[in-house]
């Protein structure tokens, strides 16, 4: 069993601040086979009737298993998922939970509580660099072609029809659980159509144009794939500069196998690898820090980051470029951004290096660092 270390990590260390632990990931994502892996713990199958019949009564459900760690896997498939978590962080602080699912909480139909305070979120996202270690694939390319869920990634050959099965299911197991979608080819020409050109700026109306629906249902379908976890929704960072586009987002799907998919490619040119890396790339932004802290940033001269990494208060922003090739790499976005919110590290990540270097543009200080180690490196500039 690939236990999946970098992940393993994460829980272990959330859980030792609160009791309560949603871990969020799309279908085959891994979260069960993650949950199975802490061997000590109570594991639970809410698809499972006699499990839902015992949550019925959470006091006496979390009475009888004082101070265990319990998974409670798949809990939205409970008619509240957010009273027995609610409850065990409020009465039962010697419980350890892991509740997975496949949405995020801010799903209002089913969760009647975001159990604000309560519990810290963790998103399971595609395989990161970290993962890729540990499942023992060392083909970037195979990453990106496949995609990051561990069915499709270590799968013996590329299979359309497995990513059109994954769809079907998604459809009526997934979206239909948390929201009421009545026309299924219009919704699935949108995402379709949005995984075509992922990492693009959104704009509603030519989607909804081509999709023959309205612009509020297009809008809706978006934040119905935000929050089943199938696409992010990465918007402009900006201060006080009127030269900074501050409303329109980036919308970018939610793995580079599916994205491929949509696209219909078969084998990467050296453009693919340039704009899937962006995707990877934002892929392992996500594994370390809130999805509300990864932004863009743009100005009205077309200058551009790709990423941009809000820090707590009181430190400098993070800035994070992308590009295949370092010989290729322009600082203007870089410093132009810089221009406007001085101080703070800056990253480029680049295919074509094997070890963190710095270089210099002007006053510009860059770290280029290839994809595999950005997360440590971060990690290691930024510890005290």
């Amino acid at each position: 069993m690939n236990k999946r270390a970098y992940w393993r990590g994460r829980i272990v260390e959330l859980l030792r601040s609160r009791n309560v632990l949603w871990l969020a990931g799309v279908r085959r994502a891994g979260k069960t086979t993650l949950c199975r892996s802490f061997e000590d713990a109570i594991y639970c199958d809410c698809e499972l009737p006699s499990i839902r019949r015992r949550l019925e009564d959470p006091e006496l459900f979390w009475r009888e298993r004082k101070g265990a760690t319990v998974v409670l896997d798949e809990i939205h498939r409970l008619v509240n998922p957010s009273e027995p978590l609610k409850i065990a962080a409020d009465h039962f602080a010697d419980v350890k939970v892991i509740a997975t699912g496949s949405s995020t909480l801010s799903a209002r139909s089913k969760f009647r509580d975001s159990l604000a305070g309560r519990k810290h979120e963790l998103w399971l996202t595609p395989a990161i660099a970290a993962d890729l270690a540990d499942f023992g694939v060392g083909d970037l390319d195979a990453r990106m072609l496949r995609g990051g869920l561990p069915p499709f990634l270590l799968g013996e050959t590329l299979d359309d029809t497995a990513y059109g099965e994954w769809i079907d299911s998604y459809w009526a197991k997934d979206l239909q659980e948390l929201f009421v979608v009545d026309k299924k080819a219009a919704f699935m020409k949108f995402m379709e159509l949005l995984f075509a050109q992922s990492g693009e700026l959104f704009e509603a109306q030519p989607l909804a144009a081509a999709c023959e629906i309205s612009r509020q249902t297009a809008q809706n379908y978006l934040y119905a794939l935000e929050t089943t976890l199938l696409a992010t929704v990465v918007r402009p960072f900006s201060g006080r500069y009127a030269a900074e586009i501050k409303s329109q987002p980036k919308v970018y799907g939610f793995d580079t196998g599916f994205v491929c998919y949509f696209r219909g490619i078969e084998s990467l040119t050296d453009t693919d690898r340039g704009h899937l890396l962006e995707h990877l790339v934002l892929n392992e932004l996500l594994a370390a820090f809130p999805r509300d802290a990864v932004f863009y940033w743009r100005d009205k001269q077309r200058h551009e980051v790709d990423f941009i990494i809000k820090r707590a208060r009181g430190e400098s922003a993070m800035a994070v470029e992308c590009k295949a090739q370092c010989a290729k790499l322009d600082p203007g976005g870089l410093a132009s951004f810089r221009g406007r919110h001085p101080k703070g590290p800056n990253y480029a990540v680049c295919l074509d290096t094997h070890e963190p270097y710095c270089r210099r543009f002007g006053d510009l200080e860059v770290t280029v660092v290839p994809f595999e180690r950005l997360l440590a490196t971060i990690a290691a500039q930024s510890a005290p």
